[in-house]
C-alpha cells in the first residue's frame, strides 16, 4: 500500500496533478486527496488552482462538474463505470419532454446531475443552497425542480412553494435508510442527535435534529457541543473526517431497511480505488470529454447560481 501511495504522489508531481476526494469514497482515497468535500466545492477548489490535470475520486457527474468548471484541464475519472443513480434518474431526454410539457417555469436543477441536464437548467443548486436559491425567485414564480423528489420536497415544505413541480427521481443510497432501525437506535443513545441529508425521505427528515449537505453535517458535528453522539443518515464514508475531525465523539451510521444489502453505502463511490488512481494518472485515462455546445450552456446555469449565492452571501 506504501508504495502504491508513493506511486501515486510520484505520478501526481510529474502530470501537475490535484486529486479531490468525494467524502463518499474509501478512507484510503480520502488520504491521499488534495482536497476532500462535496462535489461542486471540489470542482471550484481546482479551477482556482494550476494543475494541468484534475482526478476526480467521485462518481460520473462529478468529473463533468470538473470539465465543465475547468474546460482547458484534462479531467481524469478513476473508473467511468462509478455513475450515480439520482442522475441516471433523469435522463436528459426525458427531462426535456417533461420541461417541454410545463412550459414557462424557471428550471431549477440540482448539481447531482449529467452535463445534459445542466444544459437545459436556469439555476444549479446544491443541498447547502437550494432552500435559498429558491427563496431568491419571487414567490409566485411557477418552478420546475429536479431530480430529487426528497430533496424537491423538503424546499417545498421549508419555503411554502406550492407552484413548484418536481421530477420523480431519487438517490439509491438516502431511498433506504430505515425509520424504524433509527428510531432504535434513538432509544439505545438516547443523548445521539440525528444528523440527516435532505436527500432523505420526509419521515426520517421530520426526526432529525439537524438536516442538511454533508458538509453541513460534518460542519455541524465537528461544532456542536450539546453532545457527544451522533446517528449520521448519509453515506457513511463521511464519518471518516467526522472521526478526524472530532476524535473524541461517537459517530453512529444509521442503517438501510435491509442490512444484507449495504445500501448505506454507495456501490458507485466504492468503485474508485487506490490502484485505478495511480492507472489514471499513468495513462491520463479515463478522461471526461463534454460537447462545447452543451458544457458552455452548464456552465450559464452554475454561474447563475454562484451570482445568486454571492449577492445572498452564501457560503
Amino acid at each position: 500500500m506504501d508504495a502504491l501511495k508513493e506511486k501515486i504522489d510520484t505520478l501526481r508531481r510529474e502530470r501537475n496533478a490535484v486529486i479531490l476526494a468525494h467524502y463518499y469514497t474509501d478512507s484510503d482515497v480520502q488520504d491521499i486527496a488534495d482536497f476532500v468535500g462535496d462535489s461542486l466545492a471540489l470542482s471550484q477548489q481546482a479551477a482556482t488552482t494550476d494543475a494541468d490535470v484534475i482526478l476526480f475520486a467521485g462518481v460520473h457527474f462529478m468529473g463533468e462538474t470538473a470539465k465543465i468548471l475547468s474546460p482547458r484541464k484534462t479531467v481524469l475519472m478513476p473508473d467511468m463505470a462509478a455513475g450515480c443513480s439520482l442522475a441516471d434518474s433523469c435522463p436528459a431526454d426525458a427531462f426535456a419532454a417533461f420541461i417541454a410539457a410545463n412550459p414557462g417555469r424557471t428550471v431549477i436543477s440540482y448539481v447531482n446531475t449529467t452535463a445534459e441536464v445542466k444544459a437545459l437548467t436556469d439555476i444549479v443548486c446544491t443541498s447547502s443552497n437550494a432552500v435559498e436559491i429558491v427563496r431568491s425567485l419571487p414567490p409566485d414564480e411557477p418552478i420546475l425542480f429536479g431530480p430529487d423528489r426528497n430533496l424537491g420536497n423538503y424546499i417545498r415544505n421549508i419555503t411554502g412553494r406550492e407552484n413548484m413541480l418536481v421530477w420523480d427521481g431519487a438517490c439509491h443510497v438516502h431511498e433506504e435508510f430505515s425509520l424504524e432501525k433509527i428510531l432504535d437506535l434513538k432509544q439505545a443513545y438516547p443523548h445521539a442527535k440525528v444528523l440527516t441529508h435532505p436527500e432523505c425521505k420526509r419521515p426520517i427528515v421530520l426526526i432529525s435534529d439537524y438536516v442538511g449537505s454533508t458538509a453541513g453535517l460534518l460542519k455541524y458535528a465537528v461544532n456542536d457541543t450539546s453532545t457527544d453522539t451522533y446517528i449520521v443518515v448519509t453515506e457513511p464514508g463521511v464519518l471518516h473526517q467526522m472521526r478526524l475531525a472530532a476524535p473524541g465523539k461517537t459517530f453512529i451510521p444509521a442503517p438501510p431497511s435491509d442490512p444484507s444489502c449495504g445500501c448505506n453505502n454507495c456501490s458507485y463511490m466504492k468503485l474508485v480505488t487506490l490502484p485505478k488512481i495511480a492507472a489514471a494518472l499513468e495513462t491520463l485515462q479515463p478522461e471526461i470529454l463534454i460537447p462545447e455546445e452543451v458544457r458552455r450552456r452548464a456552465e450559464g446555469s452554475i454561474r447563475r447560481m454562484l451570482e445568486i449565492s454571492a449577492r445572498l452571501g452564501l457560503v
